[in-house]
């Protein structure tokens, strides 16, 4: 590799962990070579022009084991055409329009069940909302890129038609040089000839600028556990911080400081010295295991419209329903044995039933929902331990072109965790002119309480440091036209040592409840994919017990209450979310329920 990094062949040959040599050619070029952008270089500017989809289809396992997965849900046998205790189709309540409801809406439907989604807020997305303003801007809830190492959320976007809304980018990780003289980035480029773990070492290796050689090996060496032995290997991690692993395997604090507090904001919004080891190896892992598991999508516009519309339209197409301006008040149990769900409270006094019950809330929500009579179960009980980490994302519209990149850019300064000019990266925000730059402000805990104004003007002081030539704090070069921000007080579950042992599975002990959402377990911890493959996970869960319990002598279909429509008159009936606000629970009475007996 390091013949590689210097003077390059015109072949080489490649021997793959099974033992097979594969020949590769290539030309000399800069892709490899580790360079420092700057505001001169043209591929900073406007990257490589028609960059194709990677084919999954042929170097990532995990998308054909998604893709088949998948599939078999929509082979899965059909259930009876009626319900036998209820004479009608099988109608399954999912409670939560994010990605995680959405999915699992989506997978209901190809096993040939009817779900009823119901929304809080006035639109889809949950942590993926967006919303327009008067001018006709959108600003996001977060700055959220697809990864290839995404495989559910690939085979998502190509069961939805929608695969060409997926803009990608030169497959490299930018990270910025704060505090330099001019606005400068230092990059790690994957090359395109070379297949995984090949092209990551090469990036690595190529890179002059934020690690030295002697950091490089020791950084390596403790990554290669995580190549040979996989998802275990990691998993095993869990009990550990960012900090602590590095430490332990003598990577130097330096290592950590210039690359993983970037990494570590970037995907859990918090510092490596809380962050668990686990939730970075597996995005490492990825990177190492599949070849294209680190290139970048951007989508092509709003989330709330691109991708969540799609999806609500393929599940109403199929017989779904979706509904919002619909939050949840209260869960209602039987007192049988299992205290099975009776129904649930709807806002304006609307008791609505179905056969079964999937929450697709996030953590601090299904938390504040629990019943009573739930909340000794282990399954609900070791679950409170969860909670969910502030975050506050900006977006900040200028009266000019800044020297940006069309790449997500992980900013390596004190407040900002990534930032991207979105007038490059996103074609619905495109502008020849004008810059748009989104940025994700983390970690946010002693932020969020602050003013709007407090935190724009701590924003303009980080972002001064980065385009030091471009952008003065006091406004004094490029203007601000105007600025926008979502703050999420309690967004993806906080990913510390030990918390692993606190997320529940989607089958819950209530035979007829079952949950969703990032935080429930599967593989991709707090993320969209793990959002989507959590859903996809509960529809099949519910798919299967429908099935076996056709077949049941001894099964009893639990107790329901009669339905109730929604009541303009009733005290919460005209209640709101504010725009750009998270939903905040509010728990039903009980004497709200007697009220409507």
């Amino acid at each position: 590799m390091l013949l590689l990094s210097l003077e390059m062949p015109s072949v080489f040959t490649f021997t793959n962990t099974l033992g097979q040599k594969h020949d590769i050619s290539f030309i000399n070029s800069d892709v490899a070579s580790g360079r420092r952008l700057n505001s001169n270089d043209k591929y900073s500017r406007h990257g490589l022009l028609g960059i194709p989809r990677p084919d999954l289809d042929s170097s990532s396992a995990p998308f054909r084991e998604a893709c088949a997965a998948s599939d078999s849900i929509k082979n899965m046998p059909r259930p009876s055409d009626i319900n036998p205790h209820t004479g009608k189709p099988y109608k399954v309540m999912v409670i939560g329009g994010g990605l995680a409801g959405l999915s699992t809406a989506k997978h209901l439907v190809d096993a040939g069940h009817q779900p009823i989604l119901v929304e809080a807020r006035s639109l889809l997305g949950g942590k993926v909302a967006a919303w327009r303003d008067d001018d006709g801007d959108v600003t996001e809830t977060g700055l959220h890129v697809f990864f290839g190492a995404y495989p559910n959320a690939m085979k998502l976007f190509r069961d939805l038609n929608i695969e060409n809304r997926l803009q990608w980018k030169d497959h490299a990780m930018i990270f910025a040089k704060p505090g330099s003289k001019k606005r400068e980035f230092s990059t790690f480029d994957f090359p395109l000839w070379a297949p995984a773990p090949l092209n990551a070492g090469i990036a690595i290796l190529s890179n002059t600028d934020l690690l030295s050689w002697p950091e490089k090996i020791k950084l390596g060496l403790g990554l290669i556990p995580a190549y040979l032995f996989g998802q275990s290997y990691v998993e095993s991690q869990e009990g550990v911080t960012v900090k602590e692993w590095m430490r332990a395997r003598g990577v130097p604090d330096r290592v950590t400081d210039e690359v993983f507090i970037a990494m570590s904001k970037a995907l859990n919004f918090i510092d490596p010295d809380t962050l668990s080891m686990q939730c970075v190896l597996i995005a490492l892992n990825r990177f190492l295991q599949e070849t294209d598991g680190s290139k970048i999508a951007f989508l092509d516009g709003s989330p709330t419209e691109r991708l969540c519309e799609p999806l609500k339209e393929y599940i109403t197409e199929r017989g779904g329903v979706v509904r919002t301006n619909s939050p949840l008040k209260r869960i209602l149990v039987n007192d049988d044995a299992t205290k099975s769900v009776s129904g649930v409270l709807l806002q304006g006094g609307e008791i609505m039933t179905a056969d079964y019950y999937i929450s697709a809330m996030p953590v601090d929500a299904v938390k504040k929902l629990t019943p009573d009579e739930w909340r000794n179960k282990p399954y609900f009980k070791k679950m409170m331990g969860l909670k969910g980490v502030p975050v506050i994302n900006i977006h900040i519209w200028f009266d000019r072109k800044l020297s940006t990149v069309d790449n997500l850019i992980f900013s390596r300064s004190k407040l900002l965790s990534v930032y991207a000019d979105m007038s490059e990266a996103c074609d619905e925000y495109k502008s020849s002119d004008k810059s748009m730059l989104e940025m994700v402000f983390a970690p946010a805990k002693g932020w969020i309480g602050k003013s709007d104004e407090e935190i724009f003007e701590a924003t303009m002081k980080e972002l001064e440091t980065l385009f030091p030539e471009e952008i003065r704090a006091d406004g004094s070069l490029a203007k601000v036209v105007k600025y926008s921000m979502v703050k999420t007080p309690l967004s993806v579950y906080e990913t510390l040592p030990g918390c692993e042992a606190m997320r529940p599975g989607q089958i819950s002990p209530v035979p007829n409840f079952f949950m969703a959402g990032d935080f429930t377990k599967q593989k991709y911890l707090a993320s969209m994919e793990g959002a989507i493959l959590s859903g996809q996970l509960a529809a099949k869960a519910v798919a299967d017990t429908i099935l076996s319990r056709e077949t049941m002598q001894n099964w009893t279909e639990p107790d329901r209450l009669e339905e109730k429509p929604f009541d303009k008159n009733f005290h919460d009936a005209n209640d709101r979310t504010a725009d750009k606000q998270l939903y905040m629970v509010k728990v039903g009475s009980i004497d709200d329920v007697k009220i409507l007996a």
